[in-house]
């Protein structure tokens, strides 16, 4: 998922997308786990992808003023 598009989203959605992306990511760990799981990168992007939600959720919270040079 782009960032682009996660920044459209409202905060309840990001929290519920976050949500969703933690359950997905378990899952796909439990695959590993029994070596069902084909595609190893999905787990990389899983986790970038919740980088992106959690960065997202932080520069909301936390807005700062950029400073120009």
């Amino acid at each position: 998922m782009k960032a682009k598009e996660l920044r459209e989203l409202t905060k309840e959605e990001l929290t519920q997308k976050l949500e969703a992306l933690r359950r997905e990511l378990f899952i796909l760990r439990q695959k590993m786990k029994t070596g069902k799981l084909e595609k190893f990168a999905q787990i990389k992007q899983m986790r970038k992808d919740i980088a992106r939600v959690l960065t997202l959720q932080r520069e909301r919270k936390n807005p700062t003023k950029r400073e120009e040079k």
